[in-house]
Formats: C-alpha cells, sequence, structure tokens
C-alpha cells in the first residue's frame, strides 16, 4: 500500500525545514517549531505537520495530537484581524457572552471560523488577564475594555476592510 504525499509549495517546504533546523531538529522543541511555523503560515495544516514529523523524527500522529490538544495552534487560517473575546469569569458575568454574539452577528460567522474574505476570524478565549476591563475582546494585538454590544459596530468600523451586517 502506498500513500498519498501532499503537495505543498517547495518554497513553503524549504522554509518549514529551516524551522525545523534552527531547533536542531530536536523533538524536544516541538512546541517551540510548531509556534514558529504557525507564526510564518499563520496556521498549521496537515501539510505541514507531515514535514515538521519527518524532520524531527515523530510520528504525524504526535505533531498533530500537540496542534489539537493545545488552544493556541490552529488548523483553520486565521483571518487578517483575528478577534478574540474573553470569556473568563470576571469577563463573563459583565457580559461577554453578549458582546461575542454581537460579534458573531456583525460578522455573520461563528466562533472558530473565518469570513469569507480572510478579513475577520472569531475565537474565544478563557482570560486574557485583564480582568479590571471586562468584558474584553482582542483584535490582533489591541485589546478593547468595558464592552456592550452597542461597541462592537464602531470598533469594526475602524478596520476599513469592514463589510459588517446591518
Amino acid at each position: 500500500m502506498s500513500s498519498i504525499k501532499i503537495k505543498i509549495k517547495k518554497e513553503t517546504k524549504d522554509k518549514i525545514v529551516e524551522i525545523c533546523n534552527s531547533f536542531n531538529n530536536s523533538p524536544k522543541e516541538l512546541i517551540n517549531i510548531l509556534h514558529k511555523t504557525q507564526d510564518f503560515l499563520g496556521y498549521l495544516p496537515a501539510e505541514a505537520q507531515e514535514v515538521i514529523a519527518e524532520q524531527v523524527k515523530v510520528p504525524t500522529a504526535k505533531v498533530y495530537g500537540i496542534v489539537s490538544f493545545y488552544s493556541f495552534f490552529t488548523m483553520i487560517p486565521k483571518g487578517k484581524h483575528p478577534i478574540s473575546v474573553c470569556m473568563g469569569t470576571a469577563c463573563y458575568v459583565r457580559g461577554a457572552e453578549k458582546v461575542l454574539d454581537e460579534f458573531k452577528h456583525l460578522l455573520n460567522i461563528k466562533v472558530g471560523e473565518t469570513d469569507s474574505a480572510g478579513k475577520f476570524s472569531l475565537a474565544s478565549l478563557r482570560c486574557v488577564g485583564a480582568c479590571g476591563l471586562a468584558p474584553v475582546a482582542l483584535i490582533g494585538g489591541k485589546v478593547y475594555g468595558r464592552l456592550a454590544p452597542d461597541d462592537i459596530k464602531k470598533i469594526l468600523s475602524e478596520y476599513d476592510d469592514c463589510e459588517c451586517q446591518r
């Protein structure tokens, strides 16, 4: 039985190999390699996981297990402006669920999805450590605090490429 090789661009594979080499192809550095690869690609597709597994000489299932276990890794491409809404206790009791619902409504996507234009992706987090600003959302590296559902449309309008509902 022969296995089917999934093809990725040579330059992409070369960059992943270079990342692995920068960590001496050490299985002990697998999480660091995955972080660096995700920084490069924006996500960790199966093809990239296979290259990494081959380079560090571990089963692909082990790489997949790590990627699927840790929430900071994703196998789905993120949008240009990744949005994360904190659902930790302080944020939740101060209305984070309604804030999240407004993002979903305006962007017409669910948690874990990216809009069709690739502009926004939506995630929820357990805690971002900004409890005094609850409820909190992150867009890219920018923190928005003390949010109410009515704030979301204005916030999204800061991103000139937003094609929001309503």
